[in-house]
């Protein structure tokens, strides 16, 4: 006898955590795009974003997977899937595996062996390094900075099958932003973080001082980290003069937080930090393309 129970698709697809994901292919692409100097072969750039598309998918089912408890317990977490009864649990961590192992495979098959070790570095370091690490330190932000900064590493690699200056350049970009970035969020929803039993450092940090410190301190380490693409000759004038002004503004921003320590403020960072990214890297595109 059929059974009638439809496979909750869309469910599946929030495992995925496509913003997340969508983030990945985005940096993947540029760093192929700039450690090639260019798309030569669309085969193998397909074939590179659609195994690091697989890989962080599954991460991200096993992120669910792992945080499920936590995640009934916050507000903003507590519709997901799994706290919802959507999916099993079981079902999420046979999802995320899958897709997880068919993304190394693909990226070793089809690209190199390089950027498959790669990707399975950056899943490991997210679910079996980050993941735990937020319920023991409040350094768990700089550590998942580290395999949230990996991407463009793997598709510069993708591209000229090793990792050089500009890659590093890159990853040192990423990981310095994603700090203002994920301090904000943290908090915007630092009362529901405590209550999900995560140590982030404005959990623990209950005047905010500290965080604030660190937001500033990160927004005026990224000046600099912005500009090197044009130090080491990556990238021209153009790039040079945006960057400078993106990252002054977002720093400006960030040293607003720190006098108004307004959640007002905080939300203003969070979107200039969404905003500051892709517009830096479409700079760096357009200056390397014109």
């Amino acid at each position: 006898m059929k059974s009638n129970k439809k496979i909750p698709i869309m469910a599946y697809l929030e495992l995925t955590k496509p913003r997340i994901s969508s983030l990945v292919l985005v940096t993947t692409l540029i760093g192929f795009f700039l450690g090639g100097r260019g798309i030569h072969s669309t085969e193998l750039l397909f074939y590179t974003l659609f195994g690091a598309l697989l890989t962080c998918a599954g991460a991200s089912a096993l992120n669910h997977y792992l945080e499920r408890d936590s995640d009934r317990k916050m507000f903003r977490t507590q519709n997901r899937p799994i706290p919802k009864g959507i999916i099993s649990p079981a079902k999420a961590l046979i999802y995320g595996v899958v897709l997880v192992l068919f993304g190394v495979v693909v990226l070793y098959v089809k690209v190199n062996l390089l950027t498959a070790f790669l990707s399975l570095l950056t899943a490991f370091l997210y679910v079996l390094v980050y993941t735990p690490m937020k319920k023991l330190t409040w350094l768990n932000t700089t550590i998942g900075a580290i395999p949230g900064a990996l991407p463009p590493m793997g598709g510069w690699a993708a591209a000229t099958n090793e990792i050089s200056l500009g890659s590093w350049v890159l990853f040192l970009i990423l990981f310095v932003w994603q700090h203002p970035h994920f301090y904000a969020i943290a908090l915007m929803f630092k009362d529901d973080y405590k209550r999900g039993g995560f140590k982030m450092l404005p959990v623990i940090d209950e005047t905010n001082k500290k965080t604030f410190i660190h937001i500033v301190a990160f927004s005026i380490l990224l000046v600099p980290a912005s500009l090197l693409p044009t130090v080491i000759g990556m990238s021209g004038k153009l790039y040079l003069y945006g960057a400078m002004l993106l990252s002054l503004t977002l720093l400006l921003i960030g040293l607003s937080l720190s006098a108004s320590r307004s959640l007002q403020d905080a939300r203003k960072l969070l979107r200039a930090t969404v905003v500051y990214l892709p517009l830096l890297l479409f700079l760096i595109i357009l200056d390397v393309s014109f």
